[in-house]
């Protein structure tokens, strides 16, 4: 039976709470898709002229991955701090970030004017957008997941999740109109910087959305139980500390899940800029277009995606889109080595869609895995922890395999691999969709719901 905090909110907060969620994770995406795209079209040339094309590009992508190595850390501070605060606290602290640290790109200085110094700040302020992001993801999909019901969870909880794709339509939208307008000359002096500005207008709208939300009752209920365990005398732990001891399990098929998922996302959407502008000859605008239609598709088929999650269940359609993902690598660059702007659409539109599948149900399973009062620190890290080794490196080995081999093969049997691992991973965890998430199991020492015999208790 549902315990009062887990009735659903009233028919009209619900909206405005996915919606705060959203506008959050589109624009904190925008920012950290903008600094892909740009790493892949500019970047190379403003802060890196003296170096060989390629060269340039793998540099570029270097501070790129930089910002994945912050995400972790700002996991582990976001999550400590979201369990203990609250998750709209710090969802307000990450979007004033990593917006400023996007309009602060648009200031920089370049190589011609600072030398050495430039690529130096654009690295500090690609650490700023990573450990942003790295505790925004947590927070925004937890906001949605404790207000809604199991029911429908898998529905709600991805739309927070549309805001990749809708910040990558946003950024690739941007890019592309200058693209079309502007000379490359322009573009390149002065053109590029142009949408890291604008981050600072969407940070305001999103700031004046997400402030007119509340915590959730699931973790309103859960702070005053701690409260008065505090109040009793006892000593409780920290979340990292409680998270490693009751839901290691859960953080590592967590970090699995992410693998196909993170990696082939930015094979798809950013290691594509290079590909097709470099080996299949393919112009900027084109493949900006190609990405853009394919980031729309993207967008409409996560919730129907995680509408049919909470019909079948999580692990199905998870296990469907890393098969699916899998698959497609090597029709997705056949097509693509084609040149032909059709296909190049085709290719990243299905692969998208299949990778929808994975990103779709995954903030609802994530969240069903853990107790309340470490839920976002064991979402955060979990996620956050494999984009180290997935997506941060992903476009930097994939343009590095193409360097030293010139084809296409062992990029697209890099991404079936991590396919296998998602495979395993999401293979071996237990169905989510139907916890409530003010009653988590925890098997002591073990993951959350290992033992569906276990005594439940409340979290």
């Amino acid at each position: 039976m549902s315990s009062p905090s887990t009735a659903p909110p009233a028919p009209s907060s619900l909206p405005r709470i996915v919606a705060a969620s959203l506008i959050g994770t589109t624009i904190e995406w925008y920012d950290f898709f903008l600094y892909g795209s740009a790493a892949a079209l500019v970047f190379n040339k403003v802060f890196f002229p003296d170096s060989d094309p390629l060269v340039g590009t793998l540099l570029s992508f270097l501070t790129y991955a930089v910002g994945f190595a912050a995400r972790p850390l700002g996991a582990l501070v976001f999550g400590h701090y979201g369990d203990r605060l609250g998750r709209k606290k710090l969802l307000v602290l990450s979007l004033v970030m990593m917006g400023g640290a996007t309009f602060a790109i648009g200031l920089l200085p370049t190589h011609a004017t600072v030398g050495s110094a430039a690529p130096v700040l654009l690295t500090l302020l690609r650490l700023v957008q990573g450990f942003a992001l790295g505790g925004e993801w947590g927070g925004a999909v937890l906001l949605v997941s404790e207000h809604g019901d199991a029911r429908r969870r898998g529905f709600w909880a991805s739309w927070p999740q549309t805001g990749a794709p809708a910040g990558q339509l946003l950024a690739t939208g941007v890019l592309s109109l200058l693209t079309a307008l502007l000379s490359d000359d322009a573009f390149g002096t002065w053109g590029w910087r142009v949408p890291f500005l604008l981050s600072g207008v969407l940070v305001l709208i999103g700031l004046w959305i997400r402030l007119s939300v509340d915590e959730s009752p699931v973790f309103k209920e859960a702070l005053e139980r701690a409260e008065s365990r505090r109040a009793a005398g006892d000593t409780e732990k920290l979340p990292l500390v409680s998270v490693l001891r009751e839901h290691w399990r859960d953080v590592l098929v967590a970090m699995g899940a992410r693998m196909a998922e993170n990696i082939s996302y930015y094979v798809i959407t950013a290691f594509i800029l290079v590909y097709a502008t470099t080996s299949a000859g393919v112009s900027k605008q084109t493949a900006l277009n190609a990405v853009l239609i394919g980031s729309a598709v993207h967008f409409a088929v996560i919730p129907a995606w995680g509408a049919l999650s909470d019909r079948v269940g999580r692990r199905p359609v998870y296990l469907l889109g890393a098969a699916g993902v899998g698959l497609w690598m090597f029709p997705f660059f056949s097509l693509v080595d084609t040149g032909s702007f059709g296909y190049l659409v085709l290719a990243v539109t299905v692969g998208l869609v299949l990778h929808g599948a994975m990103y779709a149900p995954q903030a609802a399973f994530f969240a069903e895995m853990f107790a309340t009062r470490m839920r976002y620190s064991g979402a955060s890290i979990g996620a956050q922890f494999a984009s180290v080794a997935a997506g941060a490196p992903a476009p930097l080995i994939a343009t590095a395999l193409l360097d030293d081999y010139g084809s296409s093969t062992p990029i697209a049997l890099y991404v079936i691999a991590a396919a296998v691992l998602t495979l395993v991973a999401v293979g071996v965890a237990r169905e989510t969709r139907h916890r409530d998430l003010a009653h988590v199991e925890a098997e002591e020492g073990g993951s959350a719901g290992a033992n569906p015999a276990a005594k439940a208790r409340t979290v």
